[in-house]
């Protein structure tokens, strides 16, 4: 049973190793968070919810020393701390986890760990070290190995291991699984579980709400920078706890059977082979792709077997040969994005700031960023209509439901997922004839996500060819007709999507797809082909 705001911990009889108590920031006239108080129990994974923009960054940086609250006090075993920087929250024995890896790829597995200790811990013994933690954790690692030769678990080991040769008492873990096979994630899920054994406390953000009632012993949920709800995940559903974090009910994804008529598909890929762009990039191999109109295709794959490599093919940010892409039967393999983009074709790709966005730039402004090559209102002629623009900004708004503080803000001003719902929904408006996008709803919250997923569905259904890359299997299984795997540049046959499992797409992402007899134990015997 749910609860509004406050604390469990007294309920359980056990002091709390971390407390809040009307943790406030802001940001000018925004309220980031807002009289925050909830605590975590030593030995507790204790999962953090809320939509994109609820606070829960904002919360996380405060307990870890990268933002001082205006207001309110944090408790460390009963005593008020302050952290004005990260190396005195981990002085205090709080660790952090972080969803992006911030490794150097050129350096060994010890050299990076050496760069997140502190400035007294030499190298002697380090590997020693290493090899002792990674053993005991399940963690296997080997110090001497370099991280551009380590697969996205490997590396996300090393990340772990990082935190833990601090000897951490409260680890945060910031979307640990959003790179994972269902395999890996079932390991580290194995290692979170010691870790409590031990007494360490975990606190878990994620926007997979199946994770949280698998793991979590407490959630605490926030809205609009407030605890709205502590909950027990055991007494609790995924869609329980969906409406808890958006104040309504979240839906699935209604997706309607799609009709192939059978005329030549929308997109074609032959034979599509692209040399790996530098020494840490992944070369493509013989890509064969179909995607008719009226589907939407997925390709699932552990990040960094080829993704963005394919998305650059697709979006003409690298070229190809001509005839190895063909949109509406019109050879582009050699042709740039803004002549796909006056075909019909649109691209979302999977870096939202600095990729799919300009920072500085605002809104309207990101509008005619891929609007103006394409012959569309914004930039009739070549001429900037700074009205249209601010149009598309304001449908775009209102349509995805981008919360913004101000009119017309900058990219910049906006939160992850309020800028992904901006920068997905910007293409979508377009009504394209193609539409390829990359981890559509990376990093945003269960509502946001229904909205973008439901866009996609229905852009496909009106007769448009979609292309999904994803990492989250289940959207993939929510919004896909076809699925396809991707492992070190080399795409597995396509399946209908019905016919696969997350341990059987887990399989392939392995690479188990490359051998005949591995493909058909991983699917018993489905049917493979190409989309048509």
């Amino acid at each position: 049973m749910a609860k509004a705001g406050g604390s469990e911990q007294s309920d359980r009889g056990s002091a709390p190793l971390v407390h809040t108590i009307g943790l406030t920031k802001r940001f000018g006239e925004l309220i980031a968070c807002d009289a925050i108080s909830f605590d975590i129990g030593a030995g507790e994974i204790h999962a953090l919810l809320g939509e994109n923009g609820a606070g829960k960054s904002t919360l996380v940086k405060m307990l870890y020393g990268a933002l001082e609250p205006d207001e309110g006090t944090i408790l460390w075993r009963g005593e008020p701390v302050r952290h004005s920087n990260p190396a005195e929250a981990r002085s205090h024995g709080i660790g952090m986890v972080f969803q992006h890896f911030s490794l150097f790829e050129a350096l060994s597995v010890a050299e990076n760990i050496l760069l997140g200790l502190p400035p007294d811990e030499g190298r002697r013994g380090l590997a020693d070290k290493i090899r002792t933690i990674s053993r005991e954790y399940g963690l296997p690692l080997d110090p001497d190995a370099s991280v551009h030769d380590l697969s996205v678990g490997e590396r996300q080991r090393v990340e772990i291991v990082r935190c833990l040769l601090q000897e951490p008492q409260l680890i945060i873990m910031d979307e640990p699984t959003s790179v994972l096979t269902p395999q890996e994630a079932d390991l580290l899920f194995v290692t979170l579980r010691r870790l409590a054994a031990e007494g360490r406390a975990i606190l878990y953000i994620t926007h997979r709400l199946s994770e949280v009632l698998e793991l979590a012993g407490r959630a605490t949920i926030l809205r609009r920078g407030q605890v709205v709800a502590t909950a027990d995940p055991k007494a609790e559903s995924a869609a329980s706890l969906a409406k808890m974090m958006v104040g309504a009910d979240v839906a699935g994804v209604e997706r309607p059977a799609a009709s192939v008529d059978g005329s030549a598909p929308r997109l074609q890929v032959r034979n599509l082979s692209v040399p790996a762009d530098g020494p840490f990039g992944i070369a493509l191999a013989n890509i064969d792709l179909d995607v008719a109109a009226g589907q939407v295709v997925g390709i699932a794959g552990v990040a960094g077997n080829g993704q963005s490599e394919l998305f650059d093919a697709l979006s003409g940010e690298r070229l190809a040969d001509s005839g190895a892409i063909v949109i509406d039967s019109q050879p582009v393999g050699d042709k740039g994005i803004n002549a796909r983009r006056q075909m019909g074709a649109a691209f979302v790709p999977e870096e939202r700031i600095g990729h799919g966005a300009v920072a500085v730039f605002r809104l309207s402004e990101n509008v005619v960023l891929t609007h103006h090559g394409a012959g569309e209102a914004v930039a009739p002629s070549g001429r900037i209509n700074r009205h249209a623009a601010r149009e598309v900004e304001t449908r775009v708004g209102e349509r995805f439901d981008v919360r913004r503080s101000t009119d017309d803000p900058r990219a910049s001003a906006l939160s992850g997922g309020n800028l992904q719902k901006f920068v997905v929904g910007r293409e979508i408006d377009r009504d394209p004839a193609v539409m390829v996008v990359n981890q559509p709803t990376w990093g945003v919250d269960a509502g946001a996500a229904q909205t973008i997923r439901e866009e996609l569905v229905s852009l496909a259904r009106k007769g448009a060819a979609v292309l999904v890359i994803s990492q989250d299997l289940d959207e993939l299984f929510e919004i896909s007709d076809l699925i396809t795997v991707i492992s070190d540049g080399k795409l597995s046959p396509v399946y209908p999507a019905e016919t696969l499992t997350a341990e059987k797409i887990g399989l392939m992402m392995g690479g188990v797809h490359h051998a005949h007899d591995g493909l058909q134990a991983a699917t018993d015997g489905g049917e493979s082909g190409h989309a048509a």
